[in-house]
């Protein structure tokens, strides 16, 4: 039975200084969605604009019924702006694309109708961008690339913000810094079937990009924090318990190469800088393994205070209040 209130479709949307678009994003939106046989919403996330942006979302949600605004107290970042919105989504779907005119929403049903086949993830794939080669195409394939090989969620596109998710991996789910764009695998660790379809990239007719090659550096901080939920969150221990008893084992062959070098070669153990590296080597290694141990502790406090377990359910069968799906795991 679905929940109370709970319908078909959210759209989540943020936006960043987009006044110029916003009149004709909404109306090609709206018209999109009524043509769908699905409850919807959308949901417009103004972050923290500059500009007249939260005076037109408000226009735009007084004609159109079924547009909700939502404004943030600054400029929090695209993440936060998308993490806002589907906190609020009630829709079994929740659809993220941007305000600019970009992302085209004709792509919407083509992509619902991919993820009845069943799928849990839909991701568009921008073929052919309509950006600049050098400053966006180029440095977007190279991460692209990294990211898929570094979580095994293969994808073309982690950039695109249209994607289709089914809200159960959303509702939950800790999103900080540039991480919405690794949602896609966030989702690939509970086990969604991911698929991904070409979609319509427009050329920007209104306004300016807001993201330069500096956010570059942020997806790759972001992806080794990704890296290490994945591999790690649940068993700290196994990271830092691990290079602490790697560089524990090799400071004491240092120091066994140093005694032997005494004992045999007479070489005096203030002339072999290999016994310094071997202390050093050592006392790291021992505090390697003393942050895995805190490590160790933090994590149980975290799920024993969260109340969120280590596995993620799909679907259950043959339980009096079986729900479709439980709690996300801590990704």
């Amino acid at each position: 039975m679905p929940e109370p209130g709970r319908l078909g479709l959210s759209v989540v949307v943020p936006v960043y200084n987009e006044e110029e678009s916003l009149f004709p994003f909404a109306e090609e939106l709206s018209a999109i969605l009524a043509a769908i046989a699905r409850s919807w919403e959308v949901i417009l996330i103004d972050d923290g604009s500059k500009d007249g942006s939260y005076t037109i979302i408000e226009d735009i949600c007084r004609r159109h019924p079924g547009f909700k605004a939502v404004r943030l107290g600054r400029n929090a970042g695209q993440t936060a702006a998308l993490s806002a919105g589907i906190d609020r989504a009630r829709g079994e779907l929740i659809v993220c694309l941007d305000a600019d005119g970009q992302n085209d929403p004709h792509d919407i049903p083509s992509m619902l109708a991919k993820i009845e086949e069943g799928y849990d993830v839909v991701s568009g794939w921008r073929k052919n961008r309509k950006d600049p080669w050098l400053s966006r195409r180029v440095p977007s394939q190279i991460a692209n690339g990294i990211i898929s090989w570094s979580t095994g969620v293969p994808l073309h596109d982690y950039g695109c913000t249209l994607k289709i998710y089914r809200s159960r991996y959303l509702k939950g789910l800790p999103l900080y810094g540039e991480m919405h764009r690794f949602i896609p695998a966030f989702a690939g660790f509970l086990g969604a079937r991911i698929a991904e379809v070409e979609v319509h990239h427009r050329p920007r007719a209104r306004g300016s990009s807001k993201y330069g090659i500096s956010r570059t550096f942020k997806v790759v901080l972001d992806l080794l924090t990704v890296k290490f939920m994945d591999a790690y969150l649940a068993k700290p221990i196994y990271l830092f318990g691990g290079g602490g008893v790697l560089l524990g084992l090799t400071g004491a062959v240092l120091a066994a190469v140093t005694l032997y070098k005494k004992l045999a070669l007479g070489i005096f153990v203030k002339d072999q800088p290999l016994f310094m590296v071997s202390i050093f080597f050592a006392i790291v290694g021992f505090q390697l393994i003393l942050m895995g141990l805190l490590a160790e502790i933090l994590i149980r406090i975290y799920f024993d205070i969260k109340g969120k377990p280590a596995y993620f359910v799909r679907e259950t069968s043959g339980f009096l209040d079986s729900p479709s799906a439980s709690k996300l795991e801590s990704v």
